[in-house]
């Protein structure tokens, strides 16, 4: 009896962080984020390809994601523009309200368009789309990490990429199926709600205890400092372009990889029907079975070794695809390289997410992490939008995932010598601390 009663408790107690409030809302902000990647990601990849438009054409809209590369340009506003009258409701609360209502509208014309008529003008929603989304994760992202403390950062990471994992699986799976019974203009504007759940939890929750204004500004120099205050403070750390480097080099692999799988099903054969289950519905579950293993791990090792190890196994995880591909047309084929392959990524998502969040100074939140998110994925979207179509159709799909999986080793062994060298401990801001005015945690 005894050893039930504390078996009982230890499982309570492993679960109870999952259900504090920083956390949870954490779940409900990703849930937010994630869905407009799903619009313009494979959402859109499958309502081109299925429109009949040229590979090439179909990759190159991945460059639509570049937009979220460049967030950090305009990060700073969100850090220190105070918005008008709802600007009473505090900078991260009055921002996401805003964001989510242009979130909602670029999905919305997306929904307008034809790409059978106009590419061009498909583009630009896409794009607007792009613009909208990325502003609406500078807030997130903000709003999350000053809503977690310090400790809370594995778990509220995990929490985050739950949500987003759901948000986006969710839209996408909704968009597919009321594609094929209302047409796509119906299933994008029906997707356009996933945008309340961040607007209602920062109106519920209120402004985040841990948000730290900035020096007032007020003439154009104080502007200019706004601008180039997070990025010096980042660089002045020791080891920053080394962290820096890694961060642009450890997600290329995946990334090219990722944003071509639809491209592989549809060549495949594969039906819509076939793809909500085995891609959206197998890796829906194993995206979640990997988040959770990823905070038993992040517990379990510590950020370093956490990190290190899923940074192989979403290496290695890319294989898989190239496995499949050799195969030929397989059920069973596709369910194990998805499943493998997010396993891989929802331990990453908290582990990588985790020490990403860590990295910033909380009095630049939003334009730090804004620029550290922006980094790491960049050069995998430039890629893919400009060389992923061509290296296909010259190498064909099995040469192309063998390569995706060697691109991961760069960022491997840069990860290795920064541990050994002591810059993992070096880099981090005071997100990673208890309090704003202590030393980064080591």
């Amino acid at each position: 009896m005894t050893d039930a009663i504390q078996g009982r408790s230890r499982w309570l107690d492993a679960v109870k962080p999952y259900a504090e409030k920083g956390p949870l809302a954490a779940f409900f902000l990703g849930v937010s984020s994630g869905f407009p990647y799903a619009m313009i990601g494979a959402t859109l990849t499958t309502r081109l390809a299925q429109d009949g438009i040229d590979k090439k054409a179909v990759t190159a809209f991945t460059l639509a994601f570049l937009v979220y590369n460049l967030k950090w340009l305009w990060a700073w506003v969100v850090d220190g523009v105070r918005l008008p009258i709802i600007g009473r409701l505090g900078q991260r609360v009055s921002w996401l309200l805003l964001a989510g209502v242009l979130v909602m509208a670029a999905v919305a014309n997306l929904a307008l368009v034809d790409p059978t008529s106009s590419l061009l003008q498909t583009a630009y929603a896409a794009i607007l789309v792009g613009a909208a989304g990325a502003t609406y994760d500078i807030v997130i992202d903000a709003y999350r990490i000053e809503t977690l403390k310090p400790e809370q950062l594995g778990v509220g990471s995990g929490m985050s990429q739950y949500g987003w994992r759901i948000g986006s699986v969710a839209a996408g799976s909704l968009a597919l199926i009321l594609a094929a019974r209302i047409g796509w203009q119906g299933a994008y504007l029906a997707c356009a709600a996933f945008a309340l759940p961040a607007m209602l939890t920062g109106l519920i929750l209120g402004e985040p205890e841990r948000h730290r204004d900035p020096i007032a500004r007020r003439g154009m120099g104080e502007v200019m400092a706004s601008i180039t205050g997070p990025l010096l403070e980042f660089f002045r750390r020791k080891g920053a372009f080394l962290v820096l480097l890694f961060i642009l080099l450890h997600k290329i692999g995946d990334t090219l990889a990722n944003l071509t799988f639809r491209l592989l099903f549809d060549d495949m054969g594969y039906t819509n029907d076939e793809i909500v289950i085995y891609d959206v519905g197998i890796g829906f579950w194993a995206y979640l079975i990997g988040i959770f293993i990823g905070g038993i791990l992040y517990a379990r090792m510590g950020m370093k070794r956490s990190v290190l190890f899923s940074l192989i196994l979403m290496g290695v995880s890319n294989f898989s695809f190239a496995a499949l591909a050799a195969l030929g047309k397989s059920n069973w084929g596709m369910a194990g390289a998805i499943g493998f392959e997010n396993i891989a990524s929802g331990i990453g998502g908290v582990t990588v997410v985790a020490y990403f969040s860590a990295l910033c100074d909380l009095r630049f939140t939003a334009a730090q992490y804004a620029l550290i998110s922006a980094a790491a994925s960049i050069v995998g979207r430039f890629l893919t939008g400009t060389t992923a179509g061509t290296l296909i159709e010259r190498f064909g799909y099995v040469d192309f995932y063998l390569l995706t999986t060697a691109l991961a080793m760069p960022g491997i062994l840069l990860f290795w010598l920064m541990m050994r060298a002591g810059l993992i401990d070096a880099s981090v801001g005071t997100a990673a601390t208890t309090d704003p005015g202590d030393q980064p945690a080591a």
